[in-house]
């Protein structure tokens, strides 16, 4: 069966799956229909979230990606309606969005080490280079 999910930086080397956190678990929704998930993207970014894109996909891919990655997923059915808070965010995205995506952590830059040389030094050497040239 084919549903819609939200992929972030699609086909790069850091895509990633929308997800929700609720509590400690982590939640993929897939969407059974392609304008209920566009819908939903376009109230996150609404919300300041970076907006995602909508990508059909085989169910079963889902499924197996949830498993080998510790999340859980939850179909979103044409029509759905929420009978509790908690399924109200399959329909609203939360107002917040986590401080820091893991693609983000990944691809921080760490702080500047500790030069080993002294400013005077780097002078010096900066020097002899442009004496080379």
């Amino acid at each position: 069966m084919q549903v819609y999910v939200l992929l972030y930086n699609p086909g790069t080397a850091n895509e990633g799956i929308h997800s929700l956190q609720l509590g400690d678990r982590n939640l993929i929704l897939m969407f059974e229909c392609a304008d209920d998930a566009e819908r939903y993207g376009l109230l996150l970014e609404a919300q300041d979230f970076q907006r995602p894109s909508v990508v059909g996909i085989d169910a079963k891919e889902v499924e197996e990606f949830c498993q080998a990655s510790g999340y859980e997923c939850h179909l979103v059915p044409r029509g759905f309606v929420p009978t509790n808070d908690a399924e109200r965010l399959f329909l609203t995205p939360p107002e917040r969005n986590v401080a820091e995506t893991d693609w983000e952590v990944e691809n921080r830059v760490p702080p500047a080490a500790e030069s080993e040389f002294s400013e005077k030094e780097l002078n010096r050497l900066r020097q002899q280079l442009e004496k080379l040239l």
